[in-house]
């Protein structure tokens, strides 16, 4: 009999590559639906007003990353993104805590919704743009990709803040 890579004297949680997958697997799709509806709909339109000045809709194919920085590097956010994808993937077995689980979740659909446009999308794989068309008061334009990266980063913050860890120990278990 091999001997077994957990520790013999924990109970361990069951693991949560489920629901990871799951939560993944959802935000990519509704992603890609609300991009395919934003080039259908908004493409070549004037901005739809939805809250005052503080939210609208408008089109915009961004070759960079978060607030339009890094435009010129195209390339390396692609490689990046295609490298956490991997690191996710690989690490999800593991995981057993449930927020982290969603977290991580949030955090690979996001960059998967975003790298479907960078690989895809014109002008050329690995150097396409992302389609933005949620704008936040002028201040920057985004997707739903970008909203699940962001509120994966704040899970993962609270997790780790609270001492807990992905696969479901906490620091003072150590």
């Amino acid at each position: 009999m091999t001997p077994s890579a957990e520790p013999a004297n924990t109970t361990l949680r069951p693991r949560r590559v489920g629901l990871f997958a799951c939560v993944a697997a959802l935000t990519v799709v509704l992603d890609q639906l609300t991009k395919w509806w934003a080039v259908a709909k908004l493409d070549g339109r004037e901005p739809i007003t939805l809250v005052g000045d503080l939210l609208s809709l408008r089109f915009v194919l961004n070759p960079g990353a978060a607030l339009g920085t890094a435009a010129g590097y195209t390339i390396v956010l692609s490689l990046i993104a295609i490298a956490v994808v991997v690191t996710l993937v690989v690490i999800a077995r593991r995981l057993r805590d449930p927020w982290w689980a969603v977290g991580l979740g949030l955090f690979l659909g996001g960059a998967v919704g975003n790298l479907i446009d960078r690989l895809f999308r014109e002008p050329s794989f690995l150097r396409g743009h992302v389609v933005d068309f949620i704008d936040y008061a002028g201040f920057f334009v985004g997707n739903v990709a970008d909203i699940a990266l962001t509120i994966a980063a704040v899970v993962i913050i609270w997790r780790s803040w609270r001492g807990h860890r992905f696969d479901g120990t906490r620091e003072e278990d150590a």
